[in-house]
């Protein structure tokens, strides 16, 4: 049976996708992550209602301190600082970068303001945090616009921040809890030099970067350290490096590492609330909701070696915390003895509140509600037996009242036959892929269908001029065919075909404008990367801003153009002047799409400056370029026509055998 091409086009289509799919599918499973790992008998640890081998700390996120915009984030921070920090009297808070916002008042350019940063220091000093706590900031993007080095004047981090002067970079900090070592491991993946924003999204790790991490991990090996807590600004899907699987690897090798907590993609707007995963060398990662807009914050507890954690929003009291039972999403069968819980005598829990708490009580299922016993600070027990939950899926509610007559009732589920839960989907795909990848698998797809389909066409039509098959398509109805008709036009015509094709083609290769990246340091912008200042960044942003470009501007003109061309043809084969109707919805979308890209290239310019905007081949040229192709359409000589009106117009087919060679000169 012979197959249709429409059909054997699905069929290839159908394949290819199916292939797409198993590797994403392959990608982000975490079977391996669920093999459980075989603990030294002689380690573990039990679980009864003793106030041991518990810790709990904080983690906050882009606190993003501004002298322009939202003043209410200083004065939040101040009170954040003044008062939950002594109501949970962590013995660490880790600030996950993005410390200050570093945005022009226009919320377009970046720089460092010193004022900034003196608001930030000052909350600190000015509550005396370092009395109640210790303060593990790092640094974000936004601390690192237009930083040139660690020695610039604008790298304010080191001397307005709590660990800049002694710790510039990635460093370790360690803490011992009634005989317990903890290690935090930070990491500073902030690129070097820093451009300005957009193109300081993705972190990289260097290999001088890497070895310090490598020298890290050796030093917590040597300290006997028994659990290690990773963070950072940048997810690891946004850090790039040479480490054969990046810093998932290192940090899967070290066998006390139990997360990595980062923040930088703001839940993706709110689009992913619960930014969570498993990863598949075995330890959590977590992303937290910022502080900039949401005021979010991040409880967490080492409990006898389980990880837990809440995110809180700032102001909601009182907070309750189930460290054991453990929520069955979050197991991590390769970091974590799960027979610690399966034989522990009490379920155990965290809560505190600025006022005393009235009443603690937990229900697992549908039984009678338990009253917990307070044993020391926050720490909460009742008594349990395991045994009765062995098999299936279990949920437990945890009640908290305060003197004030505030109530917190909170739920989780726990399994303690390992049962395996799954994360949201969006989260694993962002926090499991590569950016990178993602970004340059996005450009390089717009970027060929902006190019294979006219090129394409053109073959087709140098073929049906070449073999004499005129007016055959003519008969073509429907949209389909009709903006076929349209491209294929288009692709006839030399003076507006080869532009408009050479022009994604360059993005491919060429500088997409040249400026001052980094402070007075000129530098090139390319695809695949940045040279400034003798330094070379690889390419990563760099291609999703030009996959923004392909697709909110490059194909749409791509179609303008064709309609264009299509309309200048059948004006010139039907001899008659169209209406003034007509000519507005013809020039309509063509000034919709020049603006928004006047004001796309005004943004570079206030982000870059005067001379990448006038050497921004990317945005500026591109509007100089549309303009002279849009005229070059309306104004298409009766020449340039003859070859696309032999193919689709009934007009032409009675001239078709007397000038069976003048298709040939349309091609000029």
């Amino acid at each position: 049976m012979k197959l249709a091409k429409p059909t054997i086009i699905l069929l290839v289509f159908i394949i290819v996708l199916s292939m797409l799919l198993a590797n994403v599918t392959n990608l982000l499973s975490t079977e391996q992550s669920f093999e459980p790992k075989h603990f030294n008998e002689g380690t573990k640890l039990y679980m009864t209602d003793q106030n041991e081998h518990i810790v709990w700390f904080l983690q906050i996120s882009d606190i993003h301190v501004s002298v322009f915009r939202d003043l209410s984030r200083i004065s939040d921070f101040r009170q954040f600082c003044a008062n939950a920090i002594k109501v949970f009297k962590p013995p660490v808070v880790l600030a996950s970068g993005d410390l200050t916002d570093a945005k022009t008042q226009d919320s377009i350019g970046s720089q460092q303001f010193r004022q900034e940063w003196v608001e930030y220091r000052n909350v600190l000093n000015s509550l005396n945090v370092s009395q109640y706590t210790t303060w593990l900031d790092i640094r974000g993007n936004h601390d690192n616009f237009n930083v040139l080095n660690s020695l610039s004047k604008q790298n304010f981090y080191t001397n307005y921040s709590i660990q800049g002067k002694a710790n510039p970079r990635s460093y370790l900090y360690q803490i011992e809890v009634k005989g317990d070592v903890y290690s935090f491991v930070a990491i500073d993946a902030c690129l070097r030099p820093g451009p300005r924003r957009p193109f300081n999204f993705v972190g990289m790790l260097d290999d001088v970067e890497i070895a310090v991490i490598r020298n890290i991990v050796k030093r917590v090996e040597a300290s006997h350290s028994k659990y290690t807590i990773w963070f950072g600004h940048f997810p690891t899907s946004c850090i790039l490096s040479h480490e054969p699987g990046g810093l998932r690897s290192i940090i899967g090798r070290h066998d006390q590492a139990l997360v990595y907590l980062c923040g930088h993609l703001h839940t993706l707007g709110g689009l992913i609330p619960k930014m969570y995963t498993l990863q598949q060398d075995g330890f959590l990662e977590l992303e937290l909701g910022d502080w900039k807009d949401n005021r979010m914050y991040r409880l967490l507890a080492v409990d006898h070696g389980m990880l837990s954690f809440i995110d809180v929003k700032h102001q909601q009291w009182p907070v309750v915390l189930i460290t054991n039972p453990k929520d069955a999403l979050f197991l991590m069968p390769r970091k974590e003895n799960f027979e610690i819980v399966t034989e522990s005598t009490h379920v155990r829990l965290l809560a505190f509140s600025p006022v005393p708490i009235k009443t603690v009580k937990i229900q697992i299922d549908n039984e009678a509600w338990v009253v917990c016993r307070h044993v020391e600070g926050p720490l909460y027990v009742a008594p349990w037996s395991p045994k009765m939950y062995k098999i299936g899926l279990h949920t437990i509610k945890a009640y908290v009242r305060d003197e004030d007559g505030r109530i917190k009732l909170h739920t989780q589920p726990f399994s303690l036959e390992g049962r395996k839960l799954s994360f949201e989907f969006l989260a694993k795909f962002v926090l499991m892929t590569n950016a990178s990848t993602f970004f340059k698998c996005m450009f390089w797809t717009f970027n060929l269908v902006a190019i294979l389909p006219l090129m394409l066409l053109r073959m087709v039509h140098y073929c049906a001029i070449k073999k004499h098959i005129i007016s055959k398509t003519g008969g073509f109805t429907g949209c389909f065919y009709l903006w076929i008709r349209k491209l294929w036009t288009l692709s006839s015509v030399d003076r507006i075909f080869w532009p408009t094709v050479l022009y994604p083609i360059y993005l491919t290769v060429g500088p997409w404008s040249v400026g001052f990246i980094v402070e007075d340091r000129l530098g090139a912008i390319f695809a695949w990367g940045i040279y400034v200042d003798g330094i070379f960044l690889p390419g990563s942003f760099t291609y999703a801003y030009g996959f923004i470009q392909l697709f909110t501007f490059q194909l749409p003109l791509i179609f303008i153009l064709a309609n264009g061309v299509d309309f200048r043809v059948r004006c010139l084969m039907e001899k008659e002047e169209p209406s003034h109707l007509v000519r507005v919805r013809l020039h309509l979308p063509f000034i919709v799409l020049l603006t928004l890209q006047v004001i796309m290239a005004y943004f570079f310019w206030l982000a870059y400056g005067t001379l990448a905007f006038l050497l921004g081949v990317l945005r500026t040229w591109s509007i100089v370029l549309a303009v002279i192709l849009w005229i070059l359409t309306l104004h298409l000589p009766e020449r340039c026509a003859w070859g696309a009106a032999k193919i689709w117009s009934h007009k032409c087919e009675q001239e078709s055998v007397s000038t069976s060679n003048a298709g040939l000169s349309a091609f000029k």
